[in-house]
């Protein structure tokens, strides 16, 4: 079984680690070409940097795009252990308000409603989320109502340097050399698009960044963002009779020739989809900014092909030019990187039932850096983080799923 002993003092450590990472603002933002989108996200980068310092670590560093890469050396005598990594991203989504975090910590649930924002009465229900029920007995980590929380993917963040912190602390477990690296911008898809695979130096790693207890993902969606412009001609109205071209119009008759079935709400498993991100629009001009998703990479392309096709009908329609689409491809499904590599796979597998975990096999509706990383000589599966109901203010963490994410990181890296 696993070497670690977790005992209340780690605990406590791992806990305000994460609150801590939590109410430091730094949401990406898909409209930047900077690396980091973001100015804030250099504050948790600068403030992560800071405690692998203190912690003691080695060889830590920080890029000019906010790459963190830091060390735990081997303490084997005879070392022929490969150097494992462990990667996560300090960015947060987007798609809901990531500023002015109010986490709360909520001992020993018992199963019943929980009224995070009393003045709102905004309310975290078992009736609308049965995975709760999973929970009862344990430590609940949620948002306040407002904002989300941040678990995806601070919750990875936290116990990858929670548990580097374990092995300096605790040398009598023997092990390799740890490489652990922190990245920018994944929620918008360009997390890994900067990250120097030679200088990490890891044979493998894995990125900490997946769902509930147990989950192991090496397969993911073939990734593209899309942006559709429709441009129409703003009149003054009492004149615009034959003359107006309005592009809000235009704009909903273009959402509308998308499948209606072929959107996240009404797709599950291998399923792909077109996403509707965001909507900027007036009379003149309207922006749609898609993604689009799809795990078998044919059809993938067939996606990309028919958004294509869509904007030419509708210009067939409508006029040259009314409609133009930007396509850009994000990440790659990564299954086909460890084909002859499944050992990388097996290995987080054994270090879970190590940790009394039953790994959870199976494909991500979604992505990581890790298939980015993958595609660039660094194989690099998914591993579960713990938290739930990602990007909204519906999100929670177990404090006892990080505290399994951790134990299963010292399973991984010792000899």
């Amino acid at each position: 079984m696993s070497t670690i002993e977790f005992n209340s003092m780690w605990r406590e450590k791992l806990l305000n680690r994460f609150l801590s990472y939590v109410k430091i603002y730094s949401t990406s933002d898909a409209e930047s070409e900077m690396t980091p989108s973001t100015e804030r996200q250099w504050d948790i980068a600068n403030y992560i940097v800071e405690e692998l310092k203190t912690i003691g670590l080695e060889d830590i560093s920080i890029d000019d795009h906010g790459y963190i890469m830091a060390y735990v050396p081997s303490n084997l005598e005879n070392d022929n252990q490969p150097t494992i990594g462990f990667i996560s991203h300090y960015d947060t989504s987007p798609d809901f308000s990531g500023e002015n975090v109010k986490p709360q910590v909520w001992e020993n649930y018992q199963g019943e409603d929980l009224v995070l924002n009393k003045e709102t009465n905004f309310t975290l229900s078992p009736s609308k989320f049965e995975s709760l029920k999973k929970y009862i007995g344990q430590t609940l980590i949620t948002t306040d109502g407002n904002t989300l929380l941040g678990a995806d993917d601070k919750a990875g963040c936290a116990e990858i340097v929670t548990a580097a912190e374990y092995l300096i602390a605790h040398p009598e477990i023997k092990h390799g050399r740890m490489a652990i690296g922190f990245t920018p911008d994944e929620e918008i898809g360009r997390g890994a698009h900067k990250f120097d695979v030679a200088k990490f130096g890891a044979e493998f790693a894995y990125t900490m960044d997946g769902g509930v207890v147990g989950e192991l993902e090496y397969e993911n969606f073939n990734a593209a963002g899309a942006v559709v412009k429709i441009h129409g001609l703003s009149v003054h109205p009492g004149y615009a009779f034959g003359k107006m071209v309005n592009a809000s119009l235009l704009a909903a008759e273009f959402i509308q020739s998308l499948p209606a079935n072929e959107t996240p709400s009404t797709t599950k498993g291998f399923d792909g989809f077109y996403h509707l991100m965001d909507v900027t629009s007036d009379v003149s001009e309207c922006k749609l900014q898609y993604i689009i998703r799809d795990h078998d990479k044919e059809k993938f392309e067939a996606r990309k092909k028919f958004m294509e096709e869509k904007v030419a009908e509708f210009n067939q329609k409508h006029g040259e030019k009314t409609a133009e689409v930007e396509i850009k491809e994000q990440y790659r499904n990564m299954k086909q990187q460890f084909e002859g590599k499944m050992h990388i796979v097996d290995l987080a597998a054994k270090a879970m039932k190590e940790a009394g975990i039953e790994p959870k096999i199976k494909a991500i509706r979604g992505g990581t850096d890790g298939a980015q990383l993958s595609y660039m000589g660094l194989p690099c599966p998914n591993i579960f983080a713990g938290g739930l109901n990602f990007h909204g203010p519906y999100e929670y963490v177990a404090l006892e799923s990080m505290e399994k994410a951790l134990e299963v990181i010292v399973n991984i890296v010792k000899a």
